[in-house]
């Protein structure tokens, strides 16, 4: 009998200009069925933006009820608008037997950890070198000086935590990282939480 595919958790953190969306696209056909979790807020969509792929949009009624609830794993208020993170959707896709795919920085990361730490793998994404992310910023010519210069100031905090993930991936070229990617995705497909481990252990146990 073929065994139903087991949903993950996947956090991805690493600067600006690292390459994980690149690597993402890349590695997409690979592995599976992922859901790559999106923020929710209240604020209106901007030109262009569509529901369920940029962000989700809700009412702030609906965000606060949740807040209530417990359906967020983080959240915070700006300018007047909520964002956060919704545990609904990562839950449905969970349950779907998919990749839950999270590109949030350390914080994020050790949230994700609290929270749903045994089914959860990690990876940091890197540039080979600081002097290599400086150029790869700037030759994306989509920032301002001192965006750039405070995103590099980010990476640096950035890179000290990288003990925190369960694998690093050096960004040296993409076709490369793009394998590495694969193979921990398909390894977080084999992470067992305590409570299945504790249901094959009883089971293991009652067939003699």
């Amino acid at each position: 009998m073929k065994q139903k595919k087991r949903g993950a958790i996947l956090v991805l953190s690493g600067p600006s200009g690292a390459g994980k969306s690149t690597i993402i696209n890349a590695a997409g056909k690979e592995i599976g069925e992922y859901y790559f979790s999106i923020s929710t807020t209240t604020r209106a969509p901007r030109a262009g933006e569509v529901h369920g792929k940029d962000y989700f949009f809700v009412s702030k009624e609906s965000f606060e009820e949740d807040i209530k609830a417990g359906n967020f794993l983080e959240y915070a208020q700006v300018h007047g608008n909520y964002y956060g993170t919704s545990l609904k959707p990562v839950k449905e896709a969970l349950k779907e037997g998919k990749l839950v795919i999270f590109d949030i920085d350390v914080q994020g990361h050790r949230l994700v950890r609290a929270k749903m730490g045994d089914i959860t793998t990690s990876a940091f994404i890197t540039p080979p070198t600081l002097k290599e992310l400086k150029i790869r910023l700037n030759d994306r010519s989509t920032d301002e000086d001192a965006v750039i210069a405070k995103r590099i100031e980010n990476a640096k905090e950035e890179i000290c935590a990288i003990g925190e993930y369960d694998f690093m991936i050096v960004n040296h070229l993409i076709e490369e990282a793009a394998k590495e990617f694969v193979t921990i995705a398909k390894a977080a497909r084999l992470k067992r939480s305590k409570e299945e481990a504790a249901r094959f252990i009883q089971n293991w146990l009652n067939e003699e």
